[in-house]
């Protein structure tokens, strides 16, 4: 029987929990240590523990710490490496490109990141900056720093004035992506401080896709999927390679991330063209359905080569390119939430049959449905 320790905090624990186990060998020990608590009594009790391998978080003053103690070891959420430990995560940038590809589809002109000082948020930054910048387009930025004695799922403190202030100077309306979503949470409830109405002034977007931060947000906030389930059963693969002799990959194993679910924190009809708006809202209220783009302009009533130059003008794109976006993206979502056949999956997103799912998939993603499904990516760092 082998003994696990995993020091990690209780978000982290709730997503990798459920795949974790899964993937482990019958009969493994998991003991659970809180990575909050002083770095001496985690020392002391993983003494007590005698593990035969480590799973933990990166976390800065800790992390490094941990892994001079020699343990087999797996972290969960980094792509730094390091000599001999297996490195696991979503793809960072990649969530930056979604949350940008979700504000542009929904005809923004106007963009803001909202960050921390952790390095996922730099990188969940760039890939929003580097696709926006593609397209032309500014952003907007604010650095909110962790509060170091306030843990992730804690909000106790009024938003600052300054994050007040700098919500009403914002152009409008605007696409905000956080870079987590107690960082999402926390805009929404500075612009509901400072009188701005969400979110038909500022539209906020978080990643994580917590059910219990987003819920408990005022208004329901949207978020980018991240793939905690196949990052819970890599990190279990990953511990029982490490466990039976083989050696850590030398590069990082990184998941893409899914699409976004949306609530009421995000509108997807900030253009003022009110043809436009039309369409869109048509195109995302049937895009399950096998709709043409001629009949949606007999539905409004409007010439196809009036809504083409629309599409064009404003989002730089045809309306079955927009349209194909939004099908992807749902389709994202069911690749990493079930194991719906590829076939089952066409016909739900709105596609005619799987073999044209598959090619216009690997247009916008870069790989085929069930490469997508099947596994994360190897990159430097």
């Amino acid at each position: 029987m082998s003994r696990i320790v995993i020091v990690i905090s209780d978000p982290f624990l709730r997503r990798l929990t459920p795949s974790l186990a899964a993937t482990m060998r019958l009969g493994t020990e998991f003991r659970i240590i809180d990575i909050h608590r002083p770095f001496a009594q985690i020392h002391s009790l993983l003494e007590t523990n005698n593990p035969d391998g480590l799973i933990t978080e990166w976390l800065p003053g800790t992390t490094e710490k941990l892994l001079k103690l020699g343990y087999p070891t797996v972290i969960a959420d980094t792509d730094f490496t390091y000599p001999g430990v297996a490195s696991i995560d979503v793809d960072d940038v990649a969530t930056g490109h979604v949350a940008a590809q979700y504000f542009l589809d929904a005809g923004y002109s106007h963009f803001a990141f909202v960050g921390t000082d952790r390095p996922y948020s730099d990188q969940r930054e760039r890939g929003f900056r580097e696709l926006l910048t593609r397209s032309g387009k500014r952003c907007h930025s604010y650095p909110e720093k962790e509060i170091s004695n306030r843990h992730y799922m804690e909000i106790w403190d009024a938003p600052p004035t300054a994050l007040r202030d700098w919500l009403r100077a914002l152009p409008k309306p605007i696409g905000i992506f956080a870079a987590h979503d107690p960082l999402g949470r926390l805009i929404c409830e500075a612009g509901r401080e400072a009188g701005v109405s969400i979110p038909d002034e500022i539209s906020v977007l978080g990643a994580n896709n917590d059910e219990l931060v987003c819920g408990l947000c005022h208004p329901a906030l949207s978020s980018v999927v991240l793939p905690w389930d196949r990052i819970g059963g890599a990190v279990g693969a990953a511990m029982e390679a490490l466990l039976t002799g083989k050696k850590a990959p030398r590069q990082p194993t990184l998941f893409p991330p899914g699409g976004v679910v949306q609530r009421h924190s995000t509108t997807l009809l900030a253009v003022e063209d009110s043809s436009l708006r039309r369409a869109l809202d048509y195109l995302r209220k049937n895009a399950v359905n096998p709709i043409t783009i001629g009949a949606m302009c007999h539905e409004l009533r409007v010439s196809r080569r009036v809504i083409e130059q629309r599409f064009s003008k404003y989002l730089h794109a045809t309306p079955w390119e927009i349209l194909s976006r939004m099908r992807v993206e749902r389709a994202k979502s069911i690749l990493l939430s079930t194991d719906q056949p590829i076939s089952r999956i066409a016909e739900m997103c709105g596609f005619g049959d799987a073999e044209r799912f598959a090619v216009v998939f690997r247009r916008h993603v870069g790989e085929s449905p069930s490469s997508f499904r099947k596994g994360g990516r190897s990159t430097g760092t």
